[in-house]
């Protein structure tokens, strides 16, 4: 057994496989509108054009992060009629945020 499996296993490390998948979702939301999505969606479910309004974007942007997110699993959406609501199906966003919002927002202080 090498040095790194034996490390690895003594202090019961997270697979490298799954820490790259963990970077590249973390990469995704390390953007200020993403991360604002994020905050209104843990409070409700909202269409592009609030979340693009709420983060002073068009909506063809806000569509596109919503989109990036999606694909990494945080989000789901669902049509109403001609409007499509955005959600959060992502449990664990909810912990990250409140690390964010502990560390970050001053106005919380």
């Amino acid at each position: 057994m090498s040095v790194e499996a034996k490390t690895a296993e003594a202090w019961r490390l997270t697979p490298l496989e799954a820490l790259e998948q963990a970077a590249e979702c973390l990469k995704i939301l390390a953007h200020p509108h993403r991360l604002r999505m994020v905050q209104m969606l843990l409070r409700g479910r909202f269409t592009v054009g609030e979340l693009a309004d709420a983060c002073e974007i068009p909506s063809h942007m806000a569509s596109e992060h919503l989109r990036l997110m999606q694909r990494c699993g945080f989000l789901a959406s669902a049509k109403e009629g001609r409007k499509a609501y955005y959600k959060i199906v992502e449990s664990h966003l909810a912990q990250l945020m409140a690390c964010i919002e502990a560390r970050f927002d001053t106005a919380k202080v």
